[in-house]
């Protein structure tokens, strides 16, 4: 049962591989490390002690893309998870994200079609909603201006989904934090991390001095951003939740994926050094371009159709963050 995943070798993508192999899938990772780093696929094969058929390719090079479905036969579907992630880049260099994350699933669409491949789960995010009025989102939320323009990629791309002939899965992800328990695989963005979590991770180290909370003005709580965070595995499972699901349904669909409860930023740094006993440098600066107020996920449907929850705690995600943070430094 072969699934191509591309960007398998990134963060949420290589997680999503050990779930594969560990449900019995053969996955295909296409990647270009233009993001993460090779030691995920090493990883992926000490975990799953395997060696994970892998293709270092551009998801935009449609000849590249093409030479894979050409030669793997029999594929049962594909994950896309192959997209650039930062709201804070996207909102310097938009261009960067449009001509990647819009143009990367047309290519991928093309080819699937070409060789009657008919099931596609996309890897969508809560952006999609915009700043919401009401509270918690819900799959019938209206999409709102996209506040980045990654928010806007994802909502292009599920609209592109829509128009297609194929059968699809847009899972709408909250705010995936840890890391696999085993300390093989991980964050390895190139990128400065722009996301709450591995800033945290940065400090505790020493890499970084200071953590700065973008704004303590907004509605909410205690005055920083609420974020619906969830484990990367849980987040990983939904994938095998939402592949079974396509695979018996004719049909497209959406999913919140998230835990349905909210932690503000400050919230969020007192779990931290609770977990992992320890205390964080950090001072209150200003708000960052393309942050909202608060989001968490209504995630009823996803429970009651996909039969998936999530079951890890925020303090494990914390511990497990840490630990993935020392391994990476080792």
């Amino acid at each position: 049962m072969k699934i191509i995943v591309t960007g398998g070798a990134g963060y949420i993508g290589s997680h999503t591989v050990v779930e594969l192999v560990a449900s019995g899938y053969e996955p295909i990772v296409l990647d270009n490390f233009s993001n993460t780093d090779v030691r995920n696929i090493n990883g992926i094969n000490k975990i799953t002690a395997k060696n994970i058929k892998f293709y270092n390719i551009d998801c935009t090079d449609s000849n590249a893309v093409k030479s894979v479905f050409e030669k793997e036969k029999d594929i049962l579907g594909l994950i896309h998870f192959a997209a650039f992630k930062s709201v804070e880049e996207s909102v310097r260099l938009p261009e960067k994200y449009f001509k990647n994350n819009i143009g990367s699933l047309e290519v991928i669409l093309d080819h699937m079609q070409n060789n009657n491949v008919n099931n596609i789960i996309f890897s969508s995010s809560c952006t999609v909603y915009g700043s919401p009025e009401k509270l918690p989102v819900t799959e019938n939320s209206p999409f709102k201006r996209a506040e980045s323009p990654y928010g806007e990629t994802k909502q292009k791309c599920e609209d592109i989904l829509n128009r297609s002939s194929l059968k699809s899965v847009s899972l709408r992800y909250f705010n995936p934090i840890g890391s696999h328990s085993s300390g093989l695989i991980g964050d390895f963005s190139s990128d400065k991390p722009a996301n709450l979590v591995p800033i945290i991770c940065e400090v505790a180290s020493g890499k970084r001095e200071k953590l700065i909370v973008n704004g303590n003005d907004y509605n909410t709580v205690d005055g920083s951003c609420v974020r619906d965070y969830i484990h990367v595995v849980d987040l990983a499972k939904s994938h095998i939740a939402a592949l079974n699901y396509l695979l018996k349904n004719k049909k497209k669909d959406v999913f919140n994926v998230g835990t349905g409860k909210g932690l503000s930023v400050l919230e969020t740094i007192k779990v931290f050094e609770s977990a992992n006993n320890m205390k964080l440098n950090y001072s209150i600066g200003p708000r960052r371009d393309g942050d909202i107020d608060e989001i968490y996920s209504d995630n009823q449907k996803v429970i009651s159709e996909l039969k998936w929850q999530a079951k890890i705690s925020t303090e494990s995600a914390m511990i497990d963050a840490w630990n993935w943070e020392l391994n990476k430094i080792k």
